[in-house]
């Protein structure tokens, strides 16, 4: 038994969840590590992991000297309790970057419900050997009071995500971006002056987040590479989340109608067929255990949502379907492209 064969509760974890360390990595990266990896350097201050970004970054370019290039960084922002989905972001920043960094920081800026934080899984053990099974080089895991000194009296002065942060998952939990966009920005605060070149990861499960951080990369000058990775699923097709682990069986089965509403509005889409949202917000308020939050379509760019006089039609462009819902104790979100129809 691996440490991710458990949660912090000490319950297993329910077959099907693609949450154990055997299901995140490849059978033949598992071999290649050993079974048992290296664990990454871990960092508690941010001292230490500036000091240890210089170090591993100096020695990417001793190791390359003849390379022109300047050495890489991919960093991945969590929260850990990591899954499938995060080892998905190490092992593409691992393959994109000469250095890969890690954060692990339960962000309590962003959490509107005291329960929800304090709920949250933390399996720092458990992360840091799906981590180095990964790939990943360095770990910054520090405490609430060395990223917001003074807390909770602290920060003082945070970022706004503005009218995006105010729309669908923002306007279902009030602050939430914002809590996002101020941890993202120390993240990169801490780590850029240190490195020559930065990307940072981020999977497109939390679609309506990722957008808010690239445009506070664009509005606000920062000089990072955001790049996306798409969603990975349990082979039934949840979509991997944390909080995954907080659900039981019948819960993890009740969850899976999101995925199944998502991928009937996309098969629509394919078919050049209209897209009934209605029909799809029915299936998801006919499964027992499940609270319908919202599920609407919008404009990728804008997170505008679209009406009935253009979903009545082929779509024109490509657009998202976005879903949230209550499945007791948590609350989930998925969203799935809907690709324009083919002329």
């Amino acid at each position: 038994m691996t440490p991710y064969d458990r949660v912090p509760d000490q319950r297993p974890v329910p077959a099907g969840t693609g949450l154990t360390l055997e299901d995140a990595l490849p059978a033949p990266e598992m071999a290649e590590a050993g079974g048992v990896p290296a664990r990454p350097r871990l960092t508690r201050t941010v001292a230490e992991m500036r000091s240890a970004l210089r170090e591993l970054v100096a020695g990417a370019a001793d190791d390359d000297a003849s390379d022109a290039e300047p050495v890489t960084v991919g960093l991945v922002p969590t929260m850990g309790a990591l899954h499938g989905g995060h080892a998905a972001l190490v092992r593409r920043a691992r393959a994109e970057n000469d250095v890969v960094a890690v954060s692990i920081f339960v962000n309590p800026l962003q959490f509107g419900d005291p329960a929800d934080l304090e709920h949250y899984p933390r399996t720092l053990d458990a992360d840091l050997d799906l981590l180095a099974a990964a790939g990943a080089d360095v770990v910054f895991a520090p405490d609430v009071q060395q990223m917001y000194p003074g807390y909770p009296d602290a920060p003082i002065v945070t970022v706004s995500a503005g009218r995006m942060g105010e729309v669908l998952e923002g306007d279902s939990r009030p602050g939430h971006f914002d809590g996002v966009a101020t941890v993202v920005a120390k993240l990169w605060n801490i780590a850029r002056p240190a490195v020559p070149v930065l990307r940072s990861y981020f999977g497109q499960k939390d679609a309506q987040q990722l957008t808010v951080l690239r445009r506070l990369a664009t509005d606000l000058d920062i000089d990072v590479d955001v790049r996306a990775v798409p969603i990975v699923r349990s082979p039934e097709g949840l979509a991997l989340s944390s909080r995954n682990t907080r659900l039981d069986a019948a819960g993890l089965e009740h969850a899976l109608v999101l995925s199944r509403a998502l991928r009937g509005l996309a098969d629509a889409a394919v078919a050049g067929e209209p897209v009934d949202v209605q029909a799809a917000r029915r299936m998801v308020e006919d499964e027992p255990g499940v609270e319908l939050d919202h599920l609407v379509v919008v404009d990728r760019d804008t997170f505008a949502e679209l009406g009935p006089e253009l979903l009545c039609q082929p779509l024109r462009r490509d657009a998202l379907a976005l879903v949230a819902a209550h499945v007791p104790p948590v609350r989930l979100i998925d969203n799935m492209v809907l690709p324009a129809a083919q002329d």
